[in-house]
């Protein structure tokens, strides 16, 4: 990275320093790592000014000097992998000690696209071999690697979204026959004392009861799915409490809609016609 780089990026320095000009392949080697990596290798000390190398052989290869480097910056994780960003393990060195395969970052106030011909022709006038390919802004690249999780997300979506719409479907036709099989009951009910309102929140509360029951079969079948599959895959991860309580909110809700048309049947019941009927 070369001094500015964070700065075009947004990207915040947290702790010590950017990587400045006199950062150089004659002096002392430093790195700047993202917070995760500083919190992860230092959990209780300043990761500022302590030393880090690398232990991997594969660097002699590359030609990456495997010899102690000063941290001199924390700078904020950068996740782009990821629709809901997590921790991001990076270690930064400057471009003049280590030469990788460079890219140029440009931050632009206008249309980035329009400044393409013009860096193209910077870059040429000082070095005419030097090959532009895959001009593209940060929004185009991300959404490009996010592209895999984005219609994972789609397509889950529409099947959970026609799931719920059979569930509905479900949970209504169950209560319409319990309600048409009990209409006798519901007339003799009225006909002692009871409100149509009793009877609109006791038909509710029965779908509420089976939406419950489907929450907890759903998830403790989930659970135990998740161990069996852990022990063979080892990057499945259980949902968060918030994904699990809003999606048993949704259920919920979804059942009291659906409950609605055969409670308000119910409390629409005709006595005579009800205590008439076989």
């Amino acid at each position: 990275m070369t001094p500015g780089f964070f700065a075009a990026l947004g990207v915040p320095v947290i702790a010590g320093r950017d990587f400045t000009d006199a950062d150089r392949r004659d002096t002392e080697k430093v790195v700047v790592v993202s917070q995760s990596l500083a919190k992860r290798m230092f959990p209780t000390q300043d990761a500022v000014n302590r030393r880090l190398m690398w232990t991997d052989p594969v660097m002699k290869f590359i030609d990456v000097s495997t010899e102690p480097r000063r941290i001199i910056g924390v700078v904020a994780d950068v996740d782009d992998e990821n629709i809901v960003p997590g921790p991001a393990l990076t270690v930064y060195h400057p471009l003049e000690q280590e030469i990788f395969v460079g890219r140029l970052f440009v931050h632009a106030r206008t249309d980035p696209y329009a400044l393409v011909p013009s860096i193209t022709r910077i870059i040429h006038g000082l070095s005419a071999d030097q090959p532009v390919e895959q001009a593209a802004t940060l929004d185009d690249v991300r959404a490009e690697v996010l592209a895999p999780d984005r219609l994972n997300a789609l397509v889950f979506g529409v099947f959970a979204g026609v799931a719920l719409l059979i569930a509905v479907v479900g949970v209504a036709g169950v209560l319409a026959f319990s309600v048409s099989a009990r209409t006798r009951e519901f007339g003799v009910r009225l006909a002692i004392g009871s409100a149509p309102r009793q009877l609109l929140a006791r038909v509710l509360g029965e779908g509420v009861v089976i939406a419950g029951a489907g929450i907890a079969a759903g998830a403790l079948g989930g659970l135990a799915l998740a161990r069996v599959v852990g022990s063979y895959i080892t990057e499945v991860r259980m949902p968060g409490t918030l994904p699990i309580a809003g999606a048993a909110a949704v259920l919920v809700s979804a059942a009291i809609l659906a409950s609605l048309m055969p409670a308000a049947r119910a409390a629409k019941v005709d006595v005579i016609s009800a205590l008439r009927s076989e």
